[in-house]
């Protein structure tokens, strides 16, 4: 994520993981396509912000996002704590391989992790330390018609949640993205 000027910094870098370069490209196109075709900015959103910021608020957590998956991750719809919190300040945008989205988009489903560090393969990610989260809980948003993945919703605090209500978060999360794709899909005609 970029962050403000008195945060810390993630590394970017080179992709790692996931689908071959033509592959990504041929998504990113299908992804373009299908947002111009549904009338839908790329760029930050006022709706968006309340969507990510309802998420949020819903389930507890300090940030909610919207997140279309364009060339970087691209947070249309943005919610965090003030700048004088304490808390790290991010960005509208974030590297394709930090953060959990990018295994929420390759999976097609939901990923709850009430807590990152219990499983390695999610702890090391660069996200854990420069913005020092603990729990994250992620949907992704699938075009019914198309099943183009357009990006995720996702909601990540610094604090672990309990793994009884791992279910209950998972399902706010899961109900947003259907709240996103209501917001951009317009309703079929009768």
């Amino acid at each position: 994520m970029r962050n403000g000027p008195n945060s810390p910094s993630i590394p970017s870098g080179p992709s790692t993981g996931g689908p071959p370069p033509a592959h990504r490209a041929i998504e990113l196109g299908q992804r373009y396509e299908l947002l111009e075709h549904l009338g839908v900015s790329t760029a930050a959103s006022q709706d968006f912000d309340e969507l990510a910021r309802g998420m949020a608020e819903e389930t507890g957590f300090l940030y909610g996002f919207v997140n279309l998956f364009l060339e970087e991750q691209t947070f249309v719809g943005l919610h965090q704590p003030p700048p004088d919190s304490g808390y790290v300040t991010v960005g509208r945008t974030m590297n394709h391989n930090h953060g959990w989205c990018p295994e929420v988009v390759a999976r097609r489903k939901a990923l709850p992790l009430h807590d990152v560090h219990a499983s390695p393969r999610f702890s090391g990610n660069p996200v854990v330390d420069a913005v020092g989260i603990r729990s994250y809980f992620g949907a992704p948003l699938i075009h019914h018609d198309s099943g183009t993945v357009l990006g995720t919703v996702c909601v990540i605090d610094p604090e672990k949640r309990p793994l009884h209500d791992a279910r209950r978060l998972r399902d706010i999360v899961i109900r947003a993205g259907a709240q996103v794709m209501d917001h951009i899909t317009p309703a079929p005609s009768r």
